[in-house]
């Protein structure tokens, strides 16, 4: 399998979803955005522009809604003292104005008009080893982990080519060891991506906005219309974090000098 990315299809921009209030994180998230919550004194966000700074990602459009006036300023501030300008990384905001009554399919559709190239998508709750980073600079390919029994949310099944056969949310989830819990961590070729914003416009035009993004995937996927390639991430080289717990144990993972971790990934 191919690890990284060359020539014009390169994965060089970011799409991070930051615009939820991070409820679940309260009170840490009650007068700062979910995305600024700090592992071993690092905050996610800063974790995450090192990493697209390491492997010379171009472009970084921020969803944003809850705080996004702290968002903002702290991330201008922090791209200028990491001194990202001067290798090329450029940052722009989106506004989700309705991040109050909708979830994370209205701020991908909210993305639409300003991502017309390859791109990689994030959610602002992940926290990761930067080597992981490389399987992801090929378009149409979803990070996974292989499921364990503390593990929640959508799942995945496989072929033995690891292309990605079906989604699994909520209730739909087969006791099965080729199920594997998605990271959500997706890269789109333009082609994938102008697929899923046909998509995204049918949901939201019907004005299904509360539910989220891999609803339109697990559809296209089942009727062919989308594909992804799995790349697998190690259980513990990365984390989501939802609640407090999760913190904590993100905590636990990456002990190391600002929050990496404390052994290499190949």
């Amino acid at each position: 399998m191919e690890l990284f990315g060359n020539g014009r299809n390169r994965v060089k921009t970011a799409l991070l979803l930051a615009a939820g209030t991070g409820s679940r994180l309260q009170p840490l998230t009650d007068e700062s955005p979910k995305c600024l919550t700090e592992i071993n004194g690092t905050t996610i966000l800063e974790r995450l522009v090192r990493g697209l700074q390491l492997w010379e990602f171009e472009r970084l459009v921020v969803v944003v809604g809850h705080l996004d006036g702290c968002l903002r300023d702290y991330l201008d501030n922090l791209v200028s003292g990491l001194d990202c300008l001067g290798s090329g990384l450029t940052i722009e905001y989106v506004s989700s104005a309705k991040y109050r009554t909708t979830n994370n399919i209205y701020s991908l559709w909210a993305a639409r008009q300003v991502i017309q190239e390859p791109f990689l998508l994030l959610e602002c709750d992940l926290i990761f080893d930067d080597a992981l980073l490389g399987k992801m600079l090929v378009p149409d390919r979803i990070a996974v982990s292989h499921i364990l029994p503390w593990m929640n949310g959508t799942t995945v099944s496989l072929d033995r080519f690891h292309q990605v056969i079906r989604f699994h949310m909520g209730k739909d989830q087969p006791p099965s060891r080729l199920t594997h819990k998605t990271v959500n961590m997706y890269s789109f070729s333009r082609t994938s991506w102008q697929r899923v914003t046909r998509r995204l416009e049918q949901y939201i035009s019907a004005g299904r906005v509360n539910g989220y993004y891999e609803a339109v995937f697990a559809e296209m996927v089942a009727e062919g219309d989308l594909s992804f390639e799995a790349v697998f991430f190690d259980n513990e080289c990365w984390y989501e974090i939802d609640t407090l717990d999760d913190l904590h144990e993100a905590e636990r993972l990456f002990p190391g000098s600002n929050g990496q971790l404390t052994s290499g990934v190949v």
